[in-house]
């Protein structure tokens, strides 16, 4: 059973990680995709992507855009609803992290994360919300994280943004709920991608996973799953919530 079969699906940084399995996911239930990257050594896989998922018998097309960026955000939906005839699924997914004790982040750096972090999402969902309340249909999906719950150390700067998300999903849910435009939150704990292999592989490994219940990290996959519930039909009460991915961190 296909559960997004024809459905529209917009996922930003998408060439690689959890955005991949995302995109991946949602094709795999008959989803056509647009997907962003942002650097031109992500070309590669952006292209090996987009073959991919027409293999699957799905529309798909990669875009080189920076979410972060008002402008080419919106050039990039316009572009998309011309292709494709319209948005039903965003999924806010780009994200960066400059971990830095605050004593030694610099403005940059905390603007940098805020930037591609926080702002694309605000950018995103202010595009596309538009070819949404027109069809009075719509589920964005914007990816938070476990730390921007319980903070870490080290990381104030990425929690401050993920926190930010959890704060705009709920009060775009309550904005769009009225036009049947669903707003979720995803918050992934400690997911294996090449963002995170430094954390599987450091000597506190065992100290992270000994704070999670189930025992492990989880995978990408896992997180496309979740994107899949909140982006069908199976979730169509549900908006304004973050669902905590972290097998039991968040407990």
């Amino acid at each position: 059973m296909q559960l997004l079969e024809n459905k529209i699906a917009i996922v930003t940084g998408a060439a690689r990680g959890i955005g991949e399995a995302i995109a991946i996911k949602l094709a795999e239930h008959g989803a056509h995709i647009a997907f962003t990257y942002v650097s031109e050594s992500s070309a590669e896989k952006a292209a090996s992507l987009t073959a991919k998922l027409e293999s699957m018998g799905v529309k798909a097309k990669a875009w080189r855009s920076n979410a972060g960026n008002f402008a080419e955000s919106e050039a990039f939906v316009n572009d998309v609803v011309k292709e494709f005839g319209t948005v039903d699924i965003c999924v806010n997914n780009a994200g960066i992290s400059k971990d830095n004790l605050l004593m030694r982040m610099t403005p940059e750096q905390w603007d940098d994360v805020m930037e591609v972090n926080l702002k694309s999402v605000f950018n995103m969902t202010k595009q596309v919300i538009r070819p949404m309340m027109k069809a009075r249909k719509g589920s964005i999906i914007n990816m938070s994280s476990i730390i921007g719950i319980r903070g870490n150390a080290g990381q104030s700067s990425y929690a401050a943004s993920k926190a930010g998300i959890i704060g705009f999903t709920k009060s775009i849910a309550q904005e769009l709920g009225s036009r049947n435009v669903r707003c979720n939150a995803i918050a992934p704990g400690f997911i294996e991608t090449d963002m995170t292999n430094y954390l599987k592989e450091s000597e506190g490994a065992q100290a992270y996973l000994a704070k999670i219940p189930l025992g492990r990290f989880g995978a990408a996959e896992e997180i496309g799953n979740t994107t899949l519930f909140l982006a069908s039909d199976l979730s169509s009460y549900i908006t304004g919530q973050v669902i905590s991915a972290c097998g039991g961190l968040n407990i």
